[in-house]
Parts: C-alpha cells; sequence; structure tokens
C-alpha cells in the first residue's frame, strides 16, 4: 500500500520536478551562451591573455566579427525567448521573480538594444581602416554592457532558482 502511495505521490510531482529541471536546463543553457560570448568578445577584442595583452598584433576580419555577433544574438535571443518573455508577459507569478524583474529588467532591455544595434551596425564590416577604427571605439562599450548585462541577469537567474 505505501508503494502504490509512493507512486502517486512522485506521479503528481513529476510535472514540477520536470519543470524545474527544465529552468534549470535553460538557465545552464544560457550561462554557457554568456560564456562563450565573452570568450569570443575576448578574441575579437585580441586579448588572448591579460599578460600579452600589450604584446600581441591584433587584427579583425569580417568573418571573426559576424561569428561574434551570431553567437551574441543567439545568447541574446535565448535570454529574452527562453527567460524573459514569460515575465514580459506578467505570467510570471514568484514574487521574488516579479520583485527582481521589475527592478532589474529594464536595464537589460536597454542592453538588449545596445547589442542589437551592435550587430545591426557591423553586419556590413568589410574591415577598411575607417571600420576598424569605429570597431575599436565601440568594442569597449561593448565589453561593458556585456557585463552590466551578466550581473543584471545574474540577479533574475538567482530570482529563479529560489525554491519559493
Amino acid at each position: 500500500m505505501a508503494s502504490q502511495h509512493a507512486k502517486i505521490d512522485e506521479s503528481e510531482n513529476a510535472p514540477m520536478i520536470d519543470r524545474r529541471e527544465r529552468l534549470q536546463n535553460t538557465i545552464d543553457s544560457l550561462i554557457k551562451l554568456r560564456q562563450d560570448v565573452i570568450v569570443s568578445y575576448c578574441k575579437l577584442s585580441g586579448v588572448s591573455s591579460f599578460e600579452k595583452r600589450e604584446l600581441e598584433p591584433h587584427s579583425v576580419n569580417a568573418k571573426q566579427l559576424r561569428s561574434f555577433c551570431q553567437i551574441m544574438v543567439d545568447y541574446t535571443a535565448m535570454g529574452h525567448f527562453e527567460v524573459y518573455q514569460r515575465i514580459i508577459e506578467g505570467k510570471e507569478r514568484r514574487v521574488a521573480v516579479k520583485e527582481t524583474s521589475d527592478e532589474v529588467y529594464p536595464a537589460i532591455a536597454e542592453t538588449t538594444d545596445f547589442l542589437v544595434d551592435f550587430n545591426d551596425k557591423y553586419d556590413a564590416f568589410e574591415g577598411s581602416a575607417e571600420d576598424v577604427e569605429m570597431l575599436a571605439k565601440d568594442l569597449s562599450r561593448l565589453g561593458q554592457i556585456i557585463a552590466i548585462r551578466g550581473e543584471l541577469e545574474d540577479q533574475i537567474l538567482d530570482a529563479l532558482q529560489q525554491k519559493k
């Protein structure tokens, strides 16, 4: 009789466990994509290591920039459609998530706008001296935006992972 009761309990809890597992997989995937963006950003910026950053020659080619932009767009889209969409639509019921989102999501949306604008701006990058000069200036700001977004995003991800 007890084993039959345990099976009922397991089946009743299965949707919650499945939902939590999916959420954790989504969070893990988003963090992995963010790491990919950071690594790709460092390569694009010519930073292979802190010690060598001043010594290594650096150039950016169009293929490398397009690859970075694709990873960045994938990361941005995943955050939006897999994590933030539920919040934006008002479907999130957990108080901690709603409060955190109310506080930080507007700034995340600003970072999204910057990332999309960066992608659009460099979609036709050809590597001319003028393009490279403009890119060098924008890369510094882009690094700041990626760091800010990660910090804000972590606040929401932490709230999503709370048990309550």
